[in-house]
C-alpha cells in the first residue's frame, strides 16, 4: 500500500504527527497514547499496515465496513 494512503487513513481517525525520525514518523493515537513508527518508504507492506493500525487501536485500513 502506498504510504500516503495509510497516512491519510491515520488522520482519518484522529492520530497526530509527532516527529520525522531519521528512517520512521513517529504517530500517535490521542484515545489510547498508544504511539507507532511508520516507516518512509514509498510502499508500506499490508501486513505491517495493518499491525500499525491494531496498534493505534483504529480500524484496520480497507476493513471499516466489515
Amino acid at each position: 500500500m502506498k504510504r500516503g494512503d495509510l497516512i491519510r487513513h491515520l488522520r482519518e481517525h484522529s492520530c497526530t504527527f509527532l516527529y520525522e525520525g531519521g528512517r520512521h514518523t513517529l504517530w500517535s493515537s490521542p484515545q489510547t497514547g498508544q504511539i507507532a513508527s511508520i516507516p518512509r518508504h514509498p510502499e508500506i507492506d499490508n501486513l505491517l499496515a495493518e499491525r500499525i493500525c491494531r496498534n493505534l487501536s483504529i480500524p484496520i485500513i480497507g476493513r471499516e465496513s466489515r
